[in-house]
């Protein structure tokens, strides 16, 4: 499985949208800082929504479309999953 994932500051913070075939790990990464770069810079690490993909070329056009969304189009699609915007990683791993 591929996923496809958002973490945030918090409620309407900094989002950061990601693709990974090991979604605890690489979110436990993010959470501890194991990655250099924008993440730790911001100190993002409540995951806020993901979903899975069969294939890792689908899971890349689709963090790539997300990416290129207006911030409101992704804070909809969190609201939609996650309304409360609880870190959804506990619940993952």
């Amino acid at each position: 499985m591929y996923y496809v994932y958002i973490l945030t500051t918090g409620r309407n913070g900094t989002l950061y949208v990601g693709v990974t075939d090991n979604l605890v790990t690489r979110v436990y990464q993010h959470k501890n800082n194991l990655i250099k770069g924008f993440t730790q810079k911001y100190n993002i690490h409540n995951l806020v929504y993901f979903e899975q993909h069969q294939d890792i070329n689908e899971a890349i056009l689709r963090e790539k479309q997300i990416k290129k969304w207006k911030r409101f189009w992704k804070i909809k699609l969190i609201n939609k999953m996650n309304p409360k915007w609880k870190d959804l990683f506990n619940s993952i791993a």
